[in-house]
């Protein structure tokens, strides 16, 4: 997508982000999130996420709107997950399918390869059947991108009164070695 360039988040961008965000609380089942988190909440979110993860945006050229946006985040937090990150993309509803989402993760990949990381996961929620709140766009998309499901949660998530499963896809991006190097954080392989 050549109209669209990808530069890092900053909490400055929490308002365009949530606006983002907004509609797949409100509309859909892909966020388990039921309440629209304040612009407070989602910049803290932000501030979080930087403090050793990338966080980019898509921004349209024409008129540097924000279209989009990834991020990697701890993958369940203990040290020995370490060379591990869960990654997050969301699009503008009305901006979706025009490759922003490809160029959003290839640049995730990029960072934390230089991390360090080696595993990469993303938890999607699944629809059997799908309907008008959960389709199974995420799980092609990231099979697109290399992802294979390893493991499914029955019915886990009830929203809009309807029970959905979730399912974990992984990556792997680097060499498992025996003395692994350490993962270092964002901003210190960005200098």
């Amino acid at each position: 997508m050549s109209d669209i360039f990808i530069r890092p988040v900053t909490p400055d961008d929490a308002p365009a982000l949530l606006d983002i965000y907004r509609y797949y609380v409100e509309h859909t089942a892909i966020s388990f999130e039921t309440v629209t988190p304040t612009v407070e909440e989602f910049r803290r979110r932000i501030q979080n996420i930087l403090e050793k993860y990338p966080c980019f945006a898509a921004v349209r050229q024409d008129d540097n709107r924000i279209i989009g946006y990834a991020y990697a985040h701890a993958f369940v937090g203990r040290a020995a997950y370490d060379w591990s990150a869960e990654l997050t993309i969301y699009i503008d509803q009305k901006d979706r399918q025009h490759g922003a989402g490809r160029t959003l993760y290839e640049a995730l990949e990029t960072a934390l390869r230089r991390m360090g990381v080696l595993n990469l996961y993303a938890c999607i929620g699944h629809a059997e059947p799908e309907d008008e709140y959960l389709t199974n766009n995420s799980e092609q998309f990231h099979a697109h991108m290399g992802y294979a499901t390893v493991g499914t949660f029955r019915q886990c998530g009830c929203k809009f009164g309807r029970w959905y499963d979730m399912i974990w896809m992984e990556k792997i991006i680097g060499i498992h070695r025996e003395n692994q190097p350490a993962v270092r954080r964002f901003a210190d392989v960005m200098q």
